[in-house]
Parts: structure tokens; sequence; C-alpha cells
């Protein structure tokens, strides 16, 4: 009861906060960040892992390594490095490390579990255009998911709204800690994405009702009017801010505000995108309208262009094993992520689904093996980029988490295994140099809040 009080009371000092926030007011007439992150990590207290085998993510695999944490961040990682006076130890030896994983496409808290009608909170299927939406504002909190995918090593999430719109909304960046509010989970300083879809899903969605896009064409059609609106109201913002911002600034257009966010360079494209064809039309509309596309999701063609995308630093985040489910994803192969790699570009395993974010180090090393046998060898350090370094890259918090490098937050993972072993299991993780996960003490398995008060169920002794 203590502790949880201690916690209410931060959450009355965040409200504060949002409040303070709310009224600071941009250059362009728009609150800075009306929903800003409350998270702060825990005090904790100074790390020494001892003697495991280190993928840092920077390509580098150490063996018999030390890794040091304190005040929350990475202090340093070599091979027997000494271990200062008044470090805790964790034994290593025989154990891997890696930085935690990230996943840079996820629905989790805006389809949550259980899936009911009433938890379908992703995809607002009622027009091709609804940038205004925030995925933010859908996230359940409580998704007992967070916790399993805890028990799978990650550690950062980028929650995406669904594919059914040309344009579905932002995005939000998760840290993957207990928290009951999306605030208490907000990774602070992350900047937004903004989800695109192309190919069959909004075509599909909209042609079924017997309105426009019915078809590619009216796909792109769509996308380039949005941007012609969007880059109209950034003129007419901008001209009050050249005028002196005499009287009052133009009226907030949410949807707009959102495109104009992506046309300054604030917010990232997030695309979803199977087709190499469409990914080079897609690429030529964002030349047009003068903004980048951080990367493409699903892309199973991506290994088709991967030249281009990798001219273009445009991050692929895909799968190994999905293929098939329709026709805009048929030639997908197992080895397209180390395509992109090959080619000098920025490859990504990603999840999508709320079982696969449980195993994504199991996705990274099937398409590790099926490259390996392809004849295009693969190190593990090359390898876990995938699932750290690369997917902070496209969500651009690369500046703080992806690899364990000294001054980065410490989210670490303690794997019992080689990490791309289907045995491997996370022992330990910690997020910001404090545990949320371990294996072995049941304090950190008991169910989510959902869960408790369902029969037959309650907190783990």
């Amino acid at each position: 009861m203590a502790s949880m009080m201690k916690h209410l009371g931060g959450a009355c000092i965040a409200l504060l906060s949002l409040t303070a926030a709310g009224a600071a007011i941009a250059a362009h007439g728009a609150p800075d960040d009306p929903f800003p992150a409350t998270y702060r990590p825990a005090a904790s207290a100074s790390l020494a892992i001892v003697g495991a085998t280190v993928l840092t993510g920077t390509g580098a695999e150490i063996a018999d390594a030390t890794l040091l944490i304190a005040d929350g961040k990475i202090e340093a990682v070599g091979a027997m490095l000494p271990v200062p006076e008044g470090y805790a130890r964790v034994d290593g030896r025989g154990k891997w490390v890696t930085p935690g994983i990230i996943d840079a496409h996820s629905h989790l808290g805006v389809y949550a579990s259980p899936a009911t009608p009433s938890h379908e909170d992703g995809n607002g299927a009622v027009a091709p255009n609804t940038a205004e939406v925030w995925a933010e504002h859908s996230v359940w909190p409580q998704d007992p998911k967070f916790r399993l995918a805890r028990a799978g090593g990650v550690t950062s999430l980028m929650i995406l709204p669904g594919s059914a719109n040309l344009f579905g909304g932002r995005s939000v960046t998760l840290k993957n800690v207990p928290s009951v509010t999306t605030q208490g989970m907000k990774f602070p300083g992350a900047p937004y994405g903004l989800k695109i879809a192309c190919g069959e899903n909004p075509k599909r969605v909209y042609g079924s009702k017997g309105r426009s896009p019915a078809t590619r064409m009216g796909n792109v059609a769509g996308y380039r009017k949005a941007w012609i609106d969007a880059a109209d109201y950034l003129r007419r913002q901008d001209r009050w801010e050249a005028g002196g911002k005499v009287g009052d600034p133009p009226k907030r257009d949410l949807q707009l505000e959102t495109l104009a966010g992506v046309l300054r360079g604030e917010i990232l494209v997030q695309n979803h995108c199977y087709r190499a064809d469409e990914m080079a039309v897609m690429i030529d509309v964002a030349r047009e309208f003068g903004f980048s596309i951080r990367a493409f999701h699903h892309a199973n063609e991506a290994y088709k262009i991967a030249p281009l995308l990798a001219k273009e630093d445009i991050c692929v985040a895909t799968w190994a094993n999905s293929w098939g489910a329709k026709m805009e994803s048929l030639d997908g192969i197992e080895e397209n992520a180390p395509m992109i790699d090959a080619a000098g570009g920025c490859a990504i395993i990603h999840s999508d689904d709320g079982l696969l974010i449980q195993r994504l180090n199991q996705e990274a090393g099937i398409a590790m093996t099926a490259a390996n046998h392809a004849g295009l060898p693969v190190s593990r350090g090359e390898a876990i980029r995938w699932i750290t370094a690369n997917p902070a890259k496209a969500m651009g918090i690369a500046d703080k988490v992806g690899t364990l490098e000294p001054g980065k937050m410490a989210d670490v993972v303690l794997w019992s295994a080689n990490p791309f072993s289907v045995y491997a299991l996370a022992d330990r993780v910690w997020v910001d140099g404090v545990i949320q996960w371990d294996r072995s003490d049941p304090r950190y398995q008991g169910p989510s809040d959902f869960v408790v008060g369902q029969p037959g169920q309650g907190f783990a002794r």
C-alpha cells in the first residue's frame, strides 16, 4: 500500500507537469507536447554483469565480457574489465547479453488482449485520411502482452495505428514498463511517426464501401491531395509567423497539423508497403512534396530494390517467415532483411503481432540462418542490430538506445543462451538500469491488473 501511495503521489506531480506543458505554445500555434511523457526511471544500483558473451549492437561480439551500468546508463563494456568497488555483480558465465530488443511495429495496447470488439482501437476505418488520430489515445497499458513482451526481452516498442487508411494517424514510442497510464510508458523525447498505408488494405476497405480509393492509382491520388492541402496549411502558418504573429494564428486543424509536422521534418514517416513498385512510387511522392520516408514496413519485396532503399536511407521493417497471406505478400522470402543489409541498408525484424513480439530474437535467427545457408554470411553481431540498433534508428531514438555504448540508456537483456537459439530465454531484463523482468523471481511474473480478480488468478507468491 505504501508503494501504491508513493506511485499516486508521483502521478499527482505528473498531472501538474501536464498542466504546465499544455500552457506552452510553440511558434506555429500548437502545444509543444500536450500529452508529455511522465515516465521517469527509478533510482538504480550500480551493476556489473560479468563473464557473459556480449553482442553490443554495434556489430561486435565480445567473449568473457564485463558490462558496467551506473545511474541507469551504460558505463563501459569490454573483455574482463575490472569491477569498481560497490557494484553489484551478476554472474553471466555461460550466458549472453544484448541491448534490449526494440520492436519497430507493434499494435499492443491498441489491439489489446483479450481480443474483443471493445479492445479494437487501432483502425478508424471511417475516412481514407485520419491523420488527426494519435495511437497513444487508444493504448491500454493493462494489455497483458506488454508483460509477455518484456519476458521476450522487449524494452521499447513503437505502437502504430492500423493500415485501413491512406493516413492512419500518429504512432507513439513506449518504454515497456508497467504503468497505469500511457504517459507513464511514453519514451521521453521520442519523435512521433505518421502511419501511411499503400496497397491492398486501403483500396479494399474503401472500394468495398463504393468509395475512393478503390484502386492503387486512387491511393496515390489521395496521398497527393492530402499533401497539397498540408503544404497550403504550412504556408499559412509560415505567413503568420513571418508577419510578426499579428493577430490570432490560423485555426488549428489536427489532421493537417500532423501532415505539416512531416513537412517540417518533426514527424517521421512509417509507411506500410509490400510491393517493390509501390515503394518506388512512394519515394517519388515524397520527393514531389519534399519529405522523406523513414521506414517501409512489412516490405516483403524490398529485396528487389535494395540498392534504391539503401541510397535513399530508408529502413525496411519486415519479417522472415510471414508471406502469402495476401497477393501483395506472395514474393516474400526469408532472406529479405539480410539482402537489405548486404546492400548497405537498414534492415529490421519487426512483429506486427502480439505473439511474435515475444520471439523476435528467434525471427531474427531464422533470417540469419536462411542468409547463411544461401551463401550470404551474416554474423551474430550483425544480425542483433536488426532487433536493436536499426529499429532505434527508424524510430528516431538511436542516440538513446539500441546499442551497449557508454552514455546510452541501460536497456539490457541477459539471455540463458545464444539469443538466436530457440532454447534461449530472457533471464533478466533491465530498463534504464532497473530490473523489469526476472525469470527466477515470481514478483515479476504476476498477471496484469486486468487479470487480477478473474477466477483462478492472483499475484504470484
